[in-house]
């Protein structure tokens, strides 16, 4: 099998790093082919905090996927996240100097990169920007305008933007772990990715994933992304205070939340008592599950509430932007007994806890399909797209490692002077801000 058939995604979570190896199989579906996991050290809240746990907790992760699967990682696709993401909705225009041709994807080229100078707050970056509609001479609601003529074309556009520091960090410990950075993903996208049909995000969708450290969410309406969210708040706030609530110490803590814990408190009988081995010596400590998902119930409430709060914000309770396919909740945090049931009772929208088999092979096992896998999928997944659109960068690549002679890969000339085909353009927007950020890493080193 070819090297470049694979694709690698990496999730530096807050409670646990995950490298996946995926491969597309004959049917066109997704194939996982080996994962590794490691605890992560030297994440909080979805940002790093301390570099050289983090280079070890990666190392850890990719050294198993790489036992699993007997094959050899060179790159990966990392996801970003972190209480510094926020969205913005921006609206731009360009004047065509030759309104008489038709509109094709350098235009489209033109027009996102001027909004990539925005002038954002200090030490802020723009790392995702993404058309949702345009308009042409003043013609309204086109999803499409390569082909058409005209003299104004306008869009707006969802402006995703992060912490260069935080951004640069991650990149750093990816570097430091003898790996490439093939691309940078926005999670709760990549999450989307794994978990929703397209079915879904033509109606309306908010999906929530719930991790260790955050809450992302991404909105979804006519296909098109709408708005992007990351709340400082996940399972990790829930297990902490089950420490503090029942003096116990963090271990036990996560242990209870997983083995008994529920969002919904009416459900357990006063008598119900779990009993926890004391510390050193100590007296064994009970604790009622009553009081157990009393705690829990009060910090999913608040969790739900952001993320509602964030839902009315993009305009959830207008008719033309109701999202009639409801919340899909994924992330670690999906998996808590009655989640779906409080998140129906709260928000009043229809509720589904999001599986990322949606474009995985049949026969994948059931810890892969798992929600707390669920943005690492969507990396594998946005990976694989990232190599069909160029799939001989790695014989390129491997062409210089042979040592031949240069001449063998085209200069930065000539592949100026290569003619530009449509699906270029579309991510060239992105690589552009990414080839940026590479040569900020290797001059830093």
């Amino acid at each position: 099998m070819e090297q470049n058939d694979i694709a690698v995604g990496l999730d530096i979570g807050t409670t646990k790093i995950v490298a996946m190896i995926g491969r597309k199989n004959d049917y066109g579906k997704m194939e996982i082919i080996g994962i590794g996991k490691a605890k992560s050290l030297g994440v909080h809240r979805g940002v790093v905090n301390n570099i050289t746990q983090t280079i070890q907790s990666i190392q850890q992760a990719i050294q198993e996927a790489e036992a699993d699967s007997g094959m050899k990682i060179k790159d990966v696709v990392v996801g970003i996240a972190g209480q510094h993401i926020r969205s913005l909705q921006h609206s731009d225009y360009i004047t065509r100097p030759n309104p008489d041709e038709v509109i094709d994807a350098s235009d489209i080229e033109t027009l996102c990169n001027q909004v990539h100078k925005l002038v954002m707050l200090p030490g802020e970056e723009i790392i995702h920007v993404l058309p949702q509609e345009f308009k042409v001479d003043g013609q309204a609601e086109i999803k499409e305008p390569i082909g058409m003529y005209g003299g104004r074309l306008e869009a707006n556009f969802h402006v995703v933007v992060g912490q260069v520091s935080s951004i640069r960090n991650v990149g750093r410990c990816v570097k430091s772990s003898g790996l490439e950075l093939s691309a940078v993903t926005l999670e709760p996208l990549a999450s989307a990715n794994a978990v929703l049909s397209q079915e879904e995000k033509e109606a309306g969708v908010a999906l929530v994933d719930i991790g260790g450290g955050t809450t992302d969410l991404a909105i979804f309406k006519d296909g098109i992304i709408r708005h992007t969210a990351v709340i400082p708040f996940g399972g990790g706030v829930i297990t902490e205070d089950i420490k503090e609530g029942c003096s116990i110490i963090e271990k036990q803590a996560e242990l209870l939340k997983v083995k008994f814990g529920s969002a919904w408190p009416g459900e357990n009988k006063d008598n119900e008592i779990v009993s926890i081995p004391g510390l050193r010596g100590r007296e064994p400590k009970e604790i009622t599950l009553k009081n157990l998902s009393k705690i829990i119930h009060a910090r999913v409430v608040e969790i739900i509430e952001q993320v509602y709060l964030e839902i009315k914000n993009y305009g959830h309770e207008e008719q033309k932007k109701k999202l009639i396919a409801g919340i899909v909740l994924t992330g670690g945090g999906a998996q808590l007994k009655h989640i779906k049931q409080l998140v129906e009772y709260i928000t009043g929208m229809d509720t589904r806890i999001g599986y990322p088999n949606e474009h995985l092979a049949g026969d994948s096992d059931s810890e892969t399909t798992s929600p707390v896998f669920a943005t690492a999928v969507g990396l594998v997944l946005n990976s694989l797209e990232i190599n069909s659109k160029h799939p001989h960068k790695e014989e390129e690549e491997e062409t210089v490692a042979a040592g031949t002679t240069p001449t063998a890969v085209p200069t930065e000339e000539e592949e100026r002077e290569e003619p530009t085909t449509i699906s270029q353009p579309r991510r060239t927007i992105f690589e552009k801000w990414f080839e940026k950020f590479k040569d900020f890493l290797d001059n830093a080193e």
